[in-house]
């Protein structure tokens, strides 16, 4: 077993387009990068709590580390 982790990278972004089955498009703008769009779906939290996300609100995403779908974890 080793005790290093992967480390969790996280981001804020805008929510800019809301998709079926609880897909968000977010516009996202990591430190020293340009803004990208990317696919991100609600956490378990936010949907056991059934915490809405509308187009305009500033999201925290956490990113996978394969530069696939992101996480939406809190809503700012």
């Amino acid at each position: 077993m080793s005790d290093s982790k992967e480390k969790i990278v996280t981001a804020r972004g805008v929510v800019t387009e809301a998709l079926p089955s609880t897909l968000f498009r977010v516009n996202v703008g990591m430190k020293g990068e340009e803004p990208k769009e990317i696919l991100a779906y609600l956490g378990g939290k936010m949907r056991m709590h059934r915490i809405k996300v509308l187009i305009g609100d500033s999201v925290e995403v956490v990113l996978d580390p394969y530069g696939g779908k992101g996480r939406i974890v809190k809503r700012m």
